[in-house]
């Protein structure tokens, strides 16, 4: 059993979570809905291949963001500047229509007495990005986050994406880049410190 299967009681609602088998006949149902036949050559390992990639597009449910930022160092000679990420990638799915939202992360914290690991910060784009999302609520979750568990003096996130949803369907407009924004602490409050923030994650003129 793996790590996503231990976690099936608290997984898929209130009936928990289906078995890969279940997974399997769901991709089956939609290849005849589309019309086409799962059991032609082509198609057969299909139900299989969109299973395993689910499992990896999805795999922030079976992960916790917080323990990832609970690995903290308190030596650092007192530094009290800016700590910032640009262009970290983003890879989500929209959770209206379930196709890809794609784009970059700024993140920026002022440290109070810890800092963490920059990789973790990245982890935790990731955590909340694979799951179902829309991009006002991973801004918030990634912000909070890191608030909650570092206890800065601020917190800076901004995310730039593209959606699929926009893009490849419904009204069709290629090229929409939709931008949020989540500031918190001294970059929310002090009007220097949030014009400082933004020049530094190179969104703060446009």
């Amino acid at each position: 059993m793996n790590a996503i299967d231990k976690l099936a009681p608290a997984l898929g609602g209130k009936e928990g979570r289906p078995s890969r088998e279940d997974a399997e006949a769901a991709v089956r149902t939609l290849i005849r809905w589309s019309g086409d036949d799962p059991d032609r050559e082509g198609l057969l390992d299909t139900p299989n291949r969109v299973v395993r990639a689910y499992e990896e597009f999805f795999a922030g449910y079976e992960q916790d963001p917080v323990e990832i930022l609970s690995r903290t160092f308190e030596e650092t000679d007192g530094y009290d500047e800016i700590v910032a990420l640009r262009d970290v990638r983003l890879e989500s799915h929209c959770e209206h229509h379930m196709v890809p939202i794609i784009g970059k992360i700024h993140i920026a914290y002022l440290p109070r007495k810890r800092v963490v690991g920059i990789s973790k910060l990245a982890r935790v784009v990731d955590m909340y990005a694979k799951r179902l999302q829309i991009q006002e609520k991973l801004t918030a979750q990634i912000a909070n986050c890191i608030q909650d568990v570092l206890e800065p003096e601020g917190v800076a996130v901004v995310v730039e994406a593209q959606h699929q949803c926009m893009t490849t369907r419904g009204v069709h407009k290629p090229g929409v880049t939709m931008v949020t924004s989540r500031l918190l602490g001294a970059f929310r409050d002090n009007p220097e410190s949030r014009k400082e923030v933004l020049t530094i994650l190179g969104v703060g003129a446009r």
